[in-house]
């Protein structure tokens, strides 16, 4: 991956492919699969500046598997690979 900083309480996660098979076996083509709302986080920008000026440190750390909103933040595509650019709020939870 290029080398990427995401600003203040963004987060970049590249999305885990879900099972493209059905509980019966049958292949589900990409048309008809929903994107994915787990992904691993990659970059983790420095936090959220909250009103008293002050930053709070992000919850995340790259490595970690998250779930997120289905339709949440924005997709970007780098060196050949797309991402999510969310914001730390958009994350439900981290995986264990």
């Amino acid at each position: 991956m290029s080398n990427i900083k995401p600003l203040y309480d963004r987060v970049v996660i590249k999305r885990m492919e879900e099972e493209k098979l059905s509980a019966g076996g049958i292949v589900i083509p990409d048309s008809a699969t929903e994107k994915p709302i787990k992904g691993e986080v990659v970059a983790v920008g420095e936090g959220k500046v909250l009103d008293n000026g002050s930053v709070r440190a992000p919850k995340v750390k790259a490595g970690d598997k998250v779930l997120f909103g289905k339709y949440s933040g924005t997709e970007v595509k780098l060196d050949g690979t797309e991402y999510l650019v969310v914001k730390e709020d958009d994350i439900f939870a981290i995986l264990g």
